[in-house]
């Protein structure tokens, strides 16, 4: 996963953080393509859904043509429209975000000990290899415990980043467990943000408790927002040991709250889905 699933597009604001179109459309994607199999939906459709979020029919255009130019969305043209489908690389990244979102806890309550060390130094040249390993390495857990070394709890396999991004002969790994020596709540603190990943989570659940219990309005553009906040959220957390964070951590009750949400608006979205988009089969590319 890396930032194409990124949530925020700017600061936060009294109705919530602004959401890229992007983000909101890869939300869109996974909710109700990913699973069905290898659909187009028409762009007719997309604009209707985005619009209920507040993006306008422009701004979807424009960013379905990124998407296609970054190789996330592929065009389908049948008679006078065009459709849009998921790409391998697409599908791959909403299967992992999906994972993410759906099956793997806000707080990591197992933690067994282990750590998992990256160290890399490469050509001057290659800023945009380093900056996309920096930000496949934030989404996967790793924070910068020097420069050139970054560190993540457990034993994590990066070996397909590494391929992927073509830096093998530059980048070695290790798994290894902290000296006793080692203060791990100290070496936390200095490696990650806690005040502003715990920020995000309060922030989250503040926004969003106001719809607990019988969430008013449109369920499609509820459940949109919702999925694509907690995921620009929980990006940026790297599931640090619970043993070593503060006891008044807030993202158990932000998933909690996200959890109840989902499940609230998660029928309903499905239903008005089900009777708006136009979809087609995908047809090998």
């Amino acid at each position: 996963m890396d930032e194409e699933l990124s949530g925020a597009a700017g600061p936060d604001s009294a109705s919530g953080p602004q959401l890229r179109p992007q983000s909101l459309l890869l939300a869109f994607f996974g909710d109700h393509v990913l699973e069905k199999g290898p659909l187009c939906v028409y762009s007719g459709s997309i604009i209707d859904v985005l619009g209920r979020v507040g993006v306008g029919e422009q701004a979807v255009r424009s960013t379905l043509t990124r998407m296609v130019n970054r190789g996330l969305l592929q065009r389908q043209r049948q008679g006078r429209r065009m459709y849009f489908g998921l790409t391998p690389h697409a599908t791959q990244i909403l299967q992992n975000g999906r994972t993410r979102v759906w099956h793997t806890s806000a707080v990591d309550d197992d933690w067994d000990g282990s750590w998992t060390l990256l160290g890399f130094s490469l050509p001057e040249a290659w800023q945009r290899q380093r900056h996309d390993l920096r930000s496949r390495l934030t989404w996967t857990g790793f924070g910068p415990l020097y420069s050139g070394l970054w560190i993540a709890p457990g034993d994590v396999d990066i070996s397909g980043i590494v391929a992927e991004l073509g830096i093998a002969a530059h980048v070695k790994i290790f798994h290894a467990r902290a000296d006793v020596a080692t203060d791990i709540d100290v070496m936390i603190r200095d490696t990650w943000d806690l005040a502003t990943i715990a920020a995000r989570y309060t922030a989250f659940g503040e926004r969003w408790a106001a719809h607990l219990g019988d969430p008013a309005g449109d369920p499609l553009a509820i459940h949109l927002r919702l999925v694509a906040e907690w995921l620009g959220t929980i990006r940026t957390d790297p599931r640090l040991p619970a043993r070593h964070l503060p006891p008044d951590w807030p993202a158990r009750a932000a998933e909690d709250t996200f959890g109840r949400i989902a499940e609230q608006t998660g029928g309903p979205a499905r239903r008005v889905a089900a009777e708006l988009l136009e979809t087609t089969p995908l047809e090998p590319s």
